[in-house]
């Protein structure tokens, strides 16, 4: 039988509050994360995405003590990233609940970093968090996508493709592919995106970025996406869970 594919509804969380925008700019309030935790496991979540999106930017770690409290109030698997740059840093965050980490900004400066965490705790526990776009003018990659960090604010010039590849021969367990420019704009998940990477990468993937309607999320796992995740749809009460699985079953996917 085939692997379920899972949905994950994403917190991104600023200053101790859940937002969202579109195309990373444009934040605006979308309620507490403790509770928006609780409500999505009481709704059927497969898995919690937790992203503390200024960290990186800002220069520190992510918020513990949220990231504590929101553990406590679900019984599914909880990723929290945003700020990782050791693996003493991950190892304080699974102390504080989580069950897997992601990491971005610190694993383009020390690719290295990725390896080691799936060393010390087991490739499940490494999720690659991917913010990626179609090349700006004077951006030239291989694949036409580039890496972006600190939260989508900064350009790398690095083929995404290819670092999704090298992340996956690192160790990662999963990586976490974010359309930039599909981002927040709710008109379905970068297709051709997914293909691309799917092409190169054999580790689970995780479609994000542009979900609008349930059978985007189908959509995405016809393209070769293990698991979905979305925001403001679910944040907004465009859709529920329960609407986004039925989509995947009625369209042949399995779901838990």
């Amino acid at each position: 039988m085939s692997v379920a594919i899972r949905v994950i509804p994403c917190l991104d969380v600023k200053d101790g509050r859940v937002v969202k925008g579109v195309n990373f700019k444009g934040l605006r309030d979308a309620g507490d994360p403790v509770e928006l935790a609780r409500r999505y496991d009481a709704q059927g979540a497969d898995e919690i995405t937790f992203l503390d999106v200024s960290a990186s930017s800002e220069g520190r770690a992510t918020m513990m003590d949220v990231v504590s409290a929101t553990a406590e109030q679900v019984f599914v698997p909880l990723t929290v990233g945003g700020g990782v740059r050791s693996v003493e840093d991950v190892d304080r965050l699974l102390r504080a609940g989580a069950d897997k980490v992601g990491i971005n900004t610190a694993a383009l400066a020390r690719p290295e970093l990725l390896a080691e965490v799936a060393g010390r705790f087991g490739s499940q526990v490494v999720v690659l968090s991917v913010d990626a776009r179609r090349c700006p003018e004077g951006v030239t990659t291989p694949s036409g996508y580039e890496v972006t960090t600190h939260g989508g604010t900064r350009s790398t010039g690095l083929d995404a493709v290819a670092w999704a590849a090298r992340a996956a021969e690192l160790g990662v367990g999963e990586i976490l592919l974010n359309s930039m420019d599909a981002d927040g704009v709710t008109g379905g998940f970068d297709l051709q995106m997914l293909d691309d990477v799917r092409r190169e990468v054999h580790v689970p993937l995780i479609a994000s970025g542009g979900a609008g309607r349930p059978e985007d999320f189908a959509a995405a796992a016809d393209h070769g996406a293990d698991a979905v995740l979305a925001a403001s749809v679910f944040h907004y009460g465009t859709m529920t869970i329960s609407q986004a699985k039925k989509a995947l079953r009625d369209a042949g996917h399995p779901v838990r």
